[in-house]
């Protein structure tokens, strides 16, 4: 079986908003689950409508949700808990990104959520958990939970999204976890991920800058464009002295205090003296860990990444608001009856 057919027959009902819920879901879509994305009918999840448009569409919204479907429902309306009683009843897992006392407002916490579908596997991706702690129901966002985390060194604003993207991570792997358990016990059970704790968790490993050495950092070249290099073992390191002319630099690697300060400004000297795509020549052949540093268009159009992308992943599109709310909810037994008594109403 193929990784991507993995999750085949799991079905995810997706309840969360914004980027953490989205794409841990997205993870277990691309694992082949059947993700039922439940979107509220006024206006749908804020990221249809948040960053820029390319090519007509959202740059956050479209990449995180491709391959899903779309289902709208007002879960504050009183009839929507039969609606999603329904769906549960149909699914493996659900994922909902709410605050403790707004997931328990909505009767979609796992307590509730359980007594009624006791294999059911329910996962919640919030601020910072369910479990205690005088933050649970602050809100916040990826800036903040880096800024508590320690990660933020001001005045510098942060780049990738860590604590969102850790999250997700977590979540997926929890899920799956889960899942497994639930093949062995029957049980399904509550997978709770906190933003703040996957921030916490990247605070384990050394920043970046405290293994900046020539070996291991980066270079600006003649043309003003700039190289990355990650030469940590000494094979890599000798090999590139080797091939910028400099084998007796090759000794200095770990140097220290003054010593380490003359080798960076040496080996800047001597980037500085070609072109990017000079050097990227000069090292075509050579296995010492040196990058052009891209950037994001220039990523985007990588011929590895091309190579990576596959047709098939590229034909998934997100869907549109409500795309798949009738042949959803046929399937989970509300009849076109029901469906319409529930659309005059405004509920989906």
């Amino acid at each position: 079986m193929s990784a991507r057919a993995a999750l085949s027959g799991v079905r995810v009902i997706d309840l969360t908003r914004l980027l953490p819920g989205a794409y841990a879901t997205l993870l277990l879509a691309d694992l082949g689950a059947d993700v039922v994305k439940i979107e509220d009918p006024r206006g749908g999840d804020g990221m249809r409508t948040l960053g820029p448009l390319s090519g007509g569409r959202r740059t956050f919204f479209e990449p995180l949700n491709r391959g899903k479907r779309s289902v709208t429902l007002d879960l504050r309306a009183p009839e929507a808990a039969a609606v999603l009683d329904a769906l549960l009843a149909r699914a493996d897992v659900v994922v909902d990104s709410f605050r403790p006392s707004t997931a328990r407002r909505l009767g979609v916490d796992a307590a509730t959520l359980l007594g009624r579908h006791r294999r059911i596997v329910c996962a919640s991706i919030s601020g910072f958990g369910h479990f205690g702690g005088p933050y649970a129901e602050r809100a916040a966002h990826d800036i903040n939970y880096q800024a508590l985390a320690g990660l933020l060194k001001p005045p510098a604003l942060p780049g990738p999204l860590v604590g969102d993207i850790g999250a997700a991570m977590q979540a997926a792997i929890g899920i799956l976890a889960a899942l497994i358990e639930r093949g062995r016990t029957g049980e399904g059970s509550f997978v709770d991920v906190a933003i703040h704790d996957a921030a916490i968790a990247w605070t384990m490993f050394p920043a970046t800058e405290d293994l900046v050495s020539a070996c291991y950092t980066i270079y600006e070249t003649a043309d003003g464009e700039w190289l990355a290099l990650g030469a940590l073992e000494p094979k890599f390191w000798r090999g590139f002295c080797e091939r910028v002319g400099r084998p007796d630099l090759a000794p200095l690697q770990h140097a220290a205090g003054t010593e380490r300060i003359r080798v960076l400004d040496e080996v800047r000297a001597i980037m500085r003296s070609r072109s990017r795509d000079e050097w990227l020549a000069l090292f075509a052949d050579a296995d010492v860990c040196l990058t052009p540093i891209l950037t994001p268009d220039e990523a985007a159009v990588d011929p590895h990444v091309a190579a990576r992308s596959g047709a098939s992943r590229e034909e998934r599109r997100a869907p549109a608001l409500g795309a798949d709310t009738d042949a959803v909810l046929e399937e989970a037994g509300v009849a076109a009856g029901a469906r319409s008594t529930l659309r005059a109403a405004g509920v989906i």
